[in-house]
């Protein structure tokens, strides 16, 4: 039986406390840590790596979505409110479930069973903690908000402090420098062309020489990066060419 690592935000000792009580019904939910802000629960899900976090929307200071777009990695979230009104928001950006408080047995009870249906093998020990091609990153642009698999992620390009993500017809900014994306992605999936791109290697669709021993990278999402030389001469090592 797989066991899901599990941390409680939500700024509410009682509510932690009461959905604590409830959750001792799963012999799957392991429950490994509880904050009580955004800013403690950025912290414990980097330091801890949970499978799964139930998550309230509406806490001082941060909300629940200003938290995710923090993370480096998205665990599974189950979201925890008292107002419905997040609800729509919540299921935009592909939250596993929603739950009103006070919660429903019943309803934890589907949430679980979610869970266990779409839970994959979380490959443990990594070294750095890496992130897989499976890892969900979570990605905020104004009112928008997706989750999405870094194996959907074709090129991540550096603007400043932030950087852009591409996938599928999307382009948003995230709040976190190429630099530290890069310590976080294994690289037998993507590379550092330049100072300003990093690449997934499996959306490569052409390779061609460039000027003064570049290359130049045809991406299928049409996109066109020019591999600097230095970088060129670790990639054909890479790919063998």
């Amino acid at each position: 039986m797989a066991i899901f690592k599990t941390i409680l935000i939500d700024d509410e000792r009682l509510a932690r406390a009461e959905l604590r009580k409830l959750l001792t019904d799963f012999e799957d939910i392991e429950i490994i840590g509880e904050a009580a802000n955004a800013v403690e629960g950025v912290e414990m899900v980097e330091d801890l790596h949970p499978d799964l976090i139930f998550l309230d929307i509406q806490m001082p200071g941060k909300t629940g979505f200003d938290l995710l777009t923090e993370l480096t990695y998205a665990p599974k979230v189950i979201f925890t409110t008292a107002y419905d009104e997040y609800a729509l928001k919540a299921f935009e950006v592909n939250a596993l479930d929603y739950l009103l408080k006070p919660i429903d047995p019943n309803r934890l009870q589907e949430s679980i069973a979610k869970l266990r249906k779409t839970a994959i093998a979380k490959v443990e020990g990594d070294v750095g903690k890496l992130l897989t091609e499976e890892n969900q990153v979570f990605v905020k642009d104004g009112d928008k908000c997706w989750f999405v698999k870094l194996s959907d992620i074709r090129l991540f390009e550096s603007a400043g402090n932030y950087t852009k993500v591409f996938f599928a017809n999307n382009k948003p900014l995230i709040l976190k420098s190429l630099n530290a994306l890069e310590e976080r992605l294994n690289e037998k999936f993507f590379f550092r062309a330049s100072r300003k791109h990093i690449i997934n290697l499996n959306w490569i669709e052409h390779v061609e020489p460039f000027f003064n021993g570049g290359l130049l990278i045809d991406l299928k999402g049409g996109e066109k990066i020019e591999v600097s030389r230095r970088q060129a001469v670790k990639f054909k090592e890479m790919m063998s060419l």
